[in-house]
């Protein structure tokens, strides 16, 4: 008969009871759940009911419901008075383009970074994706943007936007395509396909779910920017952000606090809604690019 041999890791693992595993386990997603409302849930709700009292409640912004609601004619007023439609009309001017023209380019370069494999292809990847975290030079854009005549224009806007989140698409992208089947393009270039119809044919209807994570992130980048807006259009055309900072230097919305986070609903409206759209696409796009 052998002896028992004590001590050792399975000791360790033996002394810890089951049920205390079992406990922990179920523990942790409520744990997650309740961060995530602390996270998430307490600025939307502060925003919300903020947005639906009178301006005498909202001095002081709490997390306390309205008295009664007034979020409809806050709404109303903001869009009335604050030049929604106008500024609406420019981000949109803005972010369709730059999305667009990031999407295609970044794609493209990475199908050729992904499949090209030498030191001078890596060198080029790093240098491609070294723009997420060495941040641009603002002086500079201005100053060139100028020399070439753009400084205050919707085109030197999309391309300022392009070329600084080209390189999120790139990073994204690259990942998922070497995941995709090289035998899948080698099929097509049997068949006599040429490298324009092998992208377009086979690898960007494959490319979709991380385009679509790609797209809400440049998106939320583009939409709510007003830093480069600000020192690149200087005014000359208006998008929500800006429009909401201008109105409130202006003193519309000094110490209205109903309207500046009933502007602040009415901008993220339209994110909201692709974000919903889009939802499992984004999900499907992290999972299977970045983190590959």
């Amino acid at each position: 008969m052998t002896a028992p041999v004590f001590g050792g890791p399975g000791r360790a693992r033996a002394a810890r009871p089951p049920h205390s595993r079992g406990l922990a386990a179920r523990l942790r997603p409520v744990a997650v759940v309740v961060l995530v409302l602390l996270v998430m849930g307490v600025p939307l709700w502060l925003v919300v009911v903020t947005a639906g009292k009178s301006q005498a409640e909202a001095l002081s912004p709490d997390l306390s419901l309205p008295s009664s609601w007034h979020l409809w004619e806050n709404l109303t007023q903001v869009w009335e008075q604050g030049e929604v439609p106008k500024a609406f009309l420019g981000s949109v001017l803005v972010v369709a383009p730059s999305v667009a023209l990031v999407l295609a380019l970044g794609s493209m370069a990475s199908w050729i970074l992904a499949r090209r494999a030498s030191r001078l292809v890596a060198v080029l990847y790093a240098l491609a994706i070294s723009g997420i975290v060495l941040p641009p030079a603002v002086v500079t854009i201005v100053l060139l943007l100028r020399q070439l005549g753009l400084a205050g224009s919707l085109v030197g806007m999309v391309g300022v936007y392009v070329g600084i989140y080209l390189s999120t698409v790139i990073f994204f992208v690259t990942g998922f395509v070497r995941t995709v089947p090289l035998s899948l393009e080698e099929a097509a270039r049997m068949d006599g396909a040429g490298p324009l119809r092998v992208f377009f044919s086979v690898i960007l209807p494959l490319l979709r779910p991380v385009l679509a994570t790609a797209t809400i992130l440049i998106c939320l980048y583009v939409w709510n920017d007003v830093f480069y807006a600000f020192f690149v259009i200087g005014g000359r055309l208006d998008t929500l952000p800006l429009n909401l900072f201008q109105v409130a230097n202006a003193g519309l919305y000094l110490s209205n606090w109903h309207l500046i986070f009933a502007y602040i609903i009415l901008m993220s409206l339209p994110l909201l809604v692709v974000f919903a759209v889009a939802q499992r696409r984004i999900i499907s796009g992290i999972t299977g690019g970045a983190v590959k």
